[in-house]
């Protein structure tokens, strides 16, 4: 009986892209790896050698294992060992410039800020995005974070309009409504306690606090709406950061449609892409009059929307304008939360710029509701946030990844390569901030952030360049008005039950939460 004919031509196509599968994966797992190093070695740029498939994330597993448990004096704030040990001892070994390994994808740690700079600062689309974390883009979607070349262009031009400097000023009352609703809450549980003083978990507090402030004033929303959204991207973020040391072979796998659909991850970015349409329904629902399409966040992607269907506008789709809401509510969220989080934690173990800041306050303010020129008169206060932010930046790593094989300074980067850039270290660098690097010293931005430091603008927290964050000062306006707020009214202190062991989660938060002691100023 005779071969069928299709046999001979299906198998030997099938052998040869089997053959071919079989030389790619062995050139990516063995030559390039092999390769890669021999160039930066002849480069001066050593790191922990390459390990089959995995790279250096087991070691960077073990690492982090480690220091799981280890806590810090409540006056230390060098967490480099137990947040990123991994950065602190390659750093140590090797250098400031490193190479290490993500599975079988070279990384190389920028810890120079002029490296720094030329990345961040590039113009051209040199240096992309790319986090190599599927989870990590269900959380975020692909909004500004994420996007790159003209996609990142043109939802840059639609968002930008909604912080301008009359949206701010209007985004600024919000603001102060939602910190005067938290502030008479613990005002009244003071004055039920017996003795005149209460202890909160305050990272809680500031988690719901900017959650109110978000969902307000970039979705017109209301809290219960916004918290739902809020829960589902909290849990999102766990699931991205707990699969952020994944080897990036096996995350690609669950991409893989007979795997997906069913994952917690599925079900969330589902449950929460329900809820934004729900919002997104609403407003289109009540689009009338003057009003139009309201002045937020969210009535602006929807105008540039409707724009462009009569052909004089910038299109985003319904899918677009949930992630850039997906994004938002993660950038404009949790990331302010931390800033305020660690903001009252460097207070309330520092009385003295406690007291400082609470007189500038009351001098600029009195007793009256902050408002946006008032924050902008708040020099000490905007000083003591840019040291919170340099001593404990919500994010404390960025990557991009190099689009072409480029020269980098003095070094030859072949494409493919991520490029880390490890925010927290480069903030703790003496050589950049000084011998009181690891110090609370605020004093040390009294002339500006571009004078903070020997080398122009190293404070890194909301990134550089064009693709510095959108909502910086959105996010810094928010955070002078709720310290402002909280010292006309309060006097605060750590609680002996606080344990410093600063944790990253995609973020920086407290392991164990922030218990304060507060107690009103009057009465």
């Amino acid at each position: 009986m005779g071969v069928p004919a299709f046999s001979l031509v299906f198998v030997p196509i099938l052998l040869v892209l089997v053959l071919r599968l079989l030389i790619g994966t062995l050139v990516h797992l063995f030559l390039k790896p092999y390769t890669v190093t021999k160039l930066f070695r002849g480069q001066g740029i050593t790191g922990p050698r390459y390990k089959f498939f995995v790279g250096s994330m087991l070691e960077i597993k073990r690492m982090k294992a480690a220091v799981d448990e280890v806590t810090l004096d409540a006056h230390s704030h060098d967490f480099i060992p137990i947040v990123l040990p991994q950065h602190n001892r390659w750093a140590t070994d090797y250098g400031k410039t490193f190479l290490y390994w993500l599975g079988a994808v070279p990384a190389i740690s920028l810890g120079k800020v002029d490296l720094v700079k030329q990345v961040l600062l590039e113009r051209t689309g040199l240096f992309p995005k790319n986090y190599m974390n599927a989870n990590l883009e269900a959380l975020l979607g692909k909004g500004l974070i994420l996007a790159n070349g003209e996609d990142w262009e043109r939802h840059r031009k639609v968002v930008h309009p909604a912080f301008n400097h009359d949206k701010l000023k209007a985004m600024s009352v919000v603001m102060a409504e939602c910190v005067e609703s938290m502030t008479q809450r613990w005002q009244s549980q003071i004055q039920q306690a017996a003795n005149s003083q209460v202890e909160l978990e305050l990272s809680r507090e500031m988690s719901e606090l900017t959650t109110d402030v978000i969902t307000r004033s970039a979705f017109g929303s209301s809290y219960e709406e916004g918290k739902e959204v809020f829960l589902a991207q909290k849990e999102l973020q766990e699931l991205a950061f707990s699969s952020s040391l994944d080897v990036p072979a096996l995350v690609f796998l669950r991409k893989l449609p007979i795997i997906r659909g069913n994952t917690r991850v599925d079900q969330l970015v589902e449950k929460s892409r329900s809820m934004l349409m729900q919002i997104i329904e609403g407003r289109l629902a009540n689009i009338g009059g003057e009003a139009g399409y309201g002045g937020d966040l969210l009535g602006l992607m929807l105008e540039a929307r409707a724009l462009e269907k009569e052909g004089n506008g910038l299109i985003l789709s319904t899918q677009e304008i949930i992630d850039e809401c997906k994004t938002f509510f993660f950038a404009g969220q949790d990331t302010t939360a931390n800033h305020l989080t660690w903001t009252m934690f460097l207070l309330s173990s520092n009385a003295q710029w406690q007291d400082k800041l609470r007189k500038e306050v009351m001098t600029v303010c009195g007793d009256a509701t902050p408002t946006h020129e008032m924050a902008n008169k708040l020099k000490l206060v905007n000083m003591v946030l840019l040291e919170s932010l340099r001593l404990y930046s919500p994010v404390v790593i960025i990557r991009r990844i190099a689009g072409s094989d480029i020269d980098l300074g003095h070094i030859k980067i072949p494409k493919g390569t991520v490029l880390s850039i490890p925010i927290a270290n480069i903030h703790r660098d003496k050589d950049v901030w000084g011998p009181d690097a690891d110090e609370f010293n605020p004093a040390r931005f009294e002339n500006g952030v571009s004078k903070a430091a020997s080398y122009p603008n190293a404070l890194l927290s909301f990134s550089q360049g064009p693709r510095a964050c959108i909502g910086q000062t959105f996010a810094l306006l928010e955070s002078q008005i709720a310290i402002a707020m909280i010292l006309q009214r309060f006097k605060f202190r750590l609680s002996a039950r606080y344990v410093h062991a600063p944790m990253e989660a995609i973020t920086l938060r407290p392991r164990f939460g922030l218990p304060i002691i507060l107690r009103n100023i009057h009465g």
